[in-house]
């Protein structure tokens, strides 16, 4: 097992696994937000506001709250994911770092996705 002040964390199958798992959850995200657009220009309600493209509520909801779950849960996973390789005495950091910015997307998203609650 090596010792958590120890520099030599460099393991390229962990990054690329980590990588892909990121890739997979952002692009799930991505198509629920790109799927409730569509969904929402394909119904044909044109809005009042013009300021957004998704008119309805429930469509509203779903793109405030669809991939912000999708993010929390893929970094929820990318947590769980750095107990278990750190308990295997494996290269943790790199699932940590992908935890936390799949955190950090989930905040930006959120903060930006805030203003078609109003």
């Amino acid at each position: 097992m090596t010792q958590d002040v120890e520099k030599r964390w460099r393991d390229p199958k962990a990054f690329r696994s980590a990588v892909r798992y990121a890739a997979i959850v952002i692009a799930i995200a991505l198509l629920i937000m790109v799927g409730v657009v569509v969904w929402s220009a394909m119904s044909g309600d044109s809005c009042a506001d013009a300021e957004f493209a998704v008119c309805t509520d429930p469509a509203r909801q779903i793109l405030m709250f669809g991939p912000v779950l999708v993010l929390l849960l893929g970094g929820l996973g990318a947590f769980i994911r750095t107990y278990l390789v750190w308990k295997e005495g494996g290269r943790w950091p790199i699932w940590h770092g992908t935890g936390w910015a799949l955190f950090v997307l989930m905040v930006m998203y959120a903060g930006i996705s805030a203003t078609a609650a109003t």
